[in-house]
């Protein structure tokens, strides 16, 4: 009997645990990081977020069509690598085309599903882009949920691409 009892004690508390949320926040966890994923999936997907991976490097020194190149060859990788959309997505709305950004921002988001990891990348790079195009009334409440899910990260309205690594 004192065993169950210890043992629902337990239980309870590694519940308790795993769905806290953020202080002050309603959203748990910290939003992606692309770098906890590179050695994560079959060889194909490994390989693709290597190319990713360096293109965010590529993207931090200022070089942008290195990043670019090496987002579109991590594609041609593996094409169904929504992290790979998502790098591009977020380079084009903040440093090139935001209309092309929210293209890749779409396919990003359909292969992710509900990642609720990923939302806060995907409400802000969605904001900022639809800001980009002249359409800010759409675009800040999805500024205001990506600071509300990541406020270190989206703080500034803009993810950097150190953020997304």
């Amino acid at each position: 009997m004192r065993l169950g009892v210890l043992l629902a004690s337990a239980l309870a508390a590694l519940v308790a645990a795993g769905c806290r949320t953020a202080p002050g926040g309603r959203f748990p966890g910290e939003p992606l990081h692309l770098a906890q994923l590179a050695s994560v999936g079959d060889p194909a997907r490994r390989a693709s977020m290597r190319l990713v991976m360096a293109g965010l490097d590529a993207d931090e020194r200022g070089r942008g069509a290195e990043a670019s190149s090496s987002y579109q060859r991590a594609l041609q990788v593996d094409p169904n690598n929504p992290y790979a959309w998502l790098a591009l997505a977020r380079q084009e709305v903040f440093e090139g085309d935001p209309d092309r950004g929210l293209a890749h921002l779409d396919k990003a988001q359909a292969l992710l599903g509900t990642d609720e990891r990923a939302a806060a990348h995907l409400a802000g790079i969605r904001g900022a882009g639809l800001v980009a195009i002249g359409r800010r009334p759409l675009g800040e409440p999805f500024l205001r949920e990506a600071r509300e899910r990541a406020p270190r990260a989206w703080a500034d309205g803009v993810l950097d691409a150190s953020e997304l690594r």
